[in-house]
Formats: C-alpha cells, sequence, structure tokens
C-alpha cells in the first residue's frame, strides 16, 4: 500500500446531540453545526494545526462529530438498528484535546464541571509523551483528557503525578 488511509472523523455518542453541541461550544469554544440539528453535528475545533512559529500551517484540524445513538446516522435503514442507548458501563471513545495557549486547563475543567461533566483526574505529567494532562467525563459518558505540552526541559510542579 502506498498511501494509507486515513483517518477523517471520530463520532462521539450522545442522548442529546443538541445538548451535546451546546456542551462543546461553551467547554473549548469549538463551532458545533447541526447536520441536520438533532440528528447529526459536527464540530470543527477551529483554524489549522499550528507551525513552531506559532503561524498556521496549510494542515486543517480534525473534525468531530456528534451522532444520537437512538437512530445513528447514517445507515441504510431509515429507522437505524440497535442499540439505541449509550454504553454506560466500562470505558467509551478518550479523545485528546491540546490546550490553546490562549486558554487554560482549569478554565476548561470548571467549565466542562459546571455544565456536568464528572472530572477524573487532575495534575498528570506522562513522560513518554511529554506532557501535562488532566481528563474528564462528559455527561454522556465520553473521557476527554486535556493535554499541555511539557516543553524541552519540562519542571513537574508539586503535588503533580507522574509516570
Amino acid at each position: 500500500m502506498a498511501y494509507p488511509n486515513t483517518l477523517i472523523f471520530v463520532d462521539l455518542p450522545s442522548s442529546d446531540p443538541a445538548a451535546s453541541a451546546k456542551f462543546y461550544s461553551e467547554v473549548f469554544g469549538w463551532e458545533v453545526e447541526g447536520r441536520p440539528e438533532g440528528v447529526f453535528h459536527r464540530i470543527v475545533p477551529g483554524e489549522n494545526f499550528l507551525l513552531d512559529d506559532g503561524t498556521q500551517s496549510e494542515v486543517g484540524n480534525l473534525h468531530l462529530g456528534i451522532y444520537n445513538v437512538a437512530n445513528a446516522r447514517p445507515h441504510p435503514d431509515p429507522q437505524g438498528a440497535e442499540p439505541r442507548e449509550l454504553s454506560t458501563s466500562g470505558r467509551t471513545v478518550r479523545v485528546w484535546v491540546l490546550v490553546s495557549d490562549d486558554d487554560k486547563e482549569e478554565r476548561i475543567l470548571e467549565t466542562a464541571e459546571r455544565l456536568g461533566a464528572e472530572i477524573l483526574w487532575r495534575n498528570h505529567y506522562w513522560a513518554e509523551f511529554n506532557g501535562f494532562n488532566s481528563a474528564f467525563k462528559d455527561p454522556w459518558g465520553n473521557t476527554l483528557i486535556l493535554w499541555v505540552k511539557g516543553g524541552d526541559d519540562p519542571e513537574i510542579p508539586q503535588g503533580y503525578t507522574d509516570e
């Protein structure tokens, strides 16, 4: 294979796509489009990936979707297929979000928690990928991991866990 298959989308399950759209718009400042409203929503996280000098590259952001578990579209049957409820046991999708230099990890966590998210952890450093991270579970059971780059010579603040 000369050119690999390309990941183009990841969908988050929701029992209420319109509420999920509002949640992600407020927590991350993302543009969320109903396509169509209440059935499927496309999350457009914004602009292009940045180069080392802070300017935008030609590489566009990756999009996410929010789909309604009651009738996940697209599907050949207009009524969709089972199951029609959120998975509430075990692990679910994990989405990693790089925190913008224009935002703060704590603001995101506080907003998410105020809107019904469960904070899973705060203040952790992962040396393998040189990043600081925190995580929350959204009201629909999806895990979001916030990522802050560690930089060239990261100092792990007191009170942080690390691995």
